[in-house]
């Protein structure tokens, strides 16, 4: 009897000290931003900020995978996803190596063309092409294809028009835009009741805090979310985005988020 006491303990005692292993959040678990709720007719939309254009969204029992890039472990602890959003074929969007450590077996990709043309052949079966202008209802939600590209138009820009898509989501009655890599555009000033933005703002690869806070003053949000905002000469000053912004428009709610926390 004192025998096999001593075997549990021994058990017990090996069991404590692997646990916290096993079940310590990782260091990208522990940084990340807060997630936000914002309500909806069918229950709260969650919007977790992972890094730069990356965000994930849980709805209504779903959840949506914006431009997963940063690494797998970026994503630890959240559920699988549903849905993938890939808006561009750039390296910070489309990242294979993401892809390949996330359980994305069941997620449906909503791509445009030229990502379609670059995911690796494993994922042909799941992806859907949305061209830009087009709209897809599927999961008890929708997605239009809103253009995004560089000003002035031009074939060698980063981000010539009709390659890339940005979203727009309706979820529970809430239209929530996503930019994707774009300048202040037409198509993006003439967005109508938008509810949540994310707009990018990173010199030289898409517009600088000015020009995206006049972007959104022209098609008005209830909520904006500044992200993707890395540049070549490091973060764009989001403090002065929102004082750009609420300077010209109290009623704007500019959520500032930390979407950089391995940043130094």
């Amino acid at each position: 009897m004192m025998k096999s006491t001593l075997l549990l303990t021994a058990a017990l005692a090996a069991y404590a000290v692997q646990a916290p292993a096993q079940t310590a959040p990782t260091a990208a678990t522990t940084m990340r931003a807060a997630a936000d709720q914002i309500p909806t007719t069918k229950g709260p939309l969650t919007v977790q900020p992972i890094t730069h254009g990356s965000v994930v969204f849980t709805w209504n029992g779903k959840t949506i995978y914006v431009d997963p890039y940063g690494g797998a472990e970026a994503y630890a602890g959240l559920a699988a996803p549903d849905v993938i959003l890939i808006t561009d074929i750039h390296g910070d969007h489309l990242d294979p190596k993401t892809l390949a450590g996330l359980s994305v077996g069941k997620a449906l990709m909503v791509v445009p063309k030229a990502v379609a043309e670059k995911l690796p052949a494993e994922y042909k079966a799941q992806v859907r092409i949305l061209s830009n202008g087009q709209k897809l209802d599927t999961l008890g939600l929708s997605v239009s294809a809103i253009p995004m590209y560089n000003l002035p138009e031009a074939a060698d820009a980063p981000h010539p028009a009709g390659r890339g898509n940005g979203y727009l989501l309706n979820l529970g009655g809430k239209n929530v835009y996503l930019s994707g890599d774009t300048e202040d555009t037409a198509e993006m000033r003439g967005l109508k009741n938008i509810d949540v933005a994310f707009v990018c703002m990173n010199l030289p690869y898409t517009m600088d805090v000015n020009q995206a806070a006049q972007g959104v003053l022209a098609f008005k949000p209830g909520i904006v979310y500044p992200y993707h905002y890395r540049g070549q000469d490091g973060l764009s000053d989001v403090a002065s985005f929102k004082k750009m912004v609420n300077a010209g428009n109290k009623k704007i709610d500019v959520r500032l988020r930390n979407w950089y926390p391995a940043a130094k």
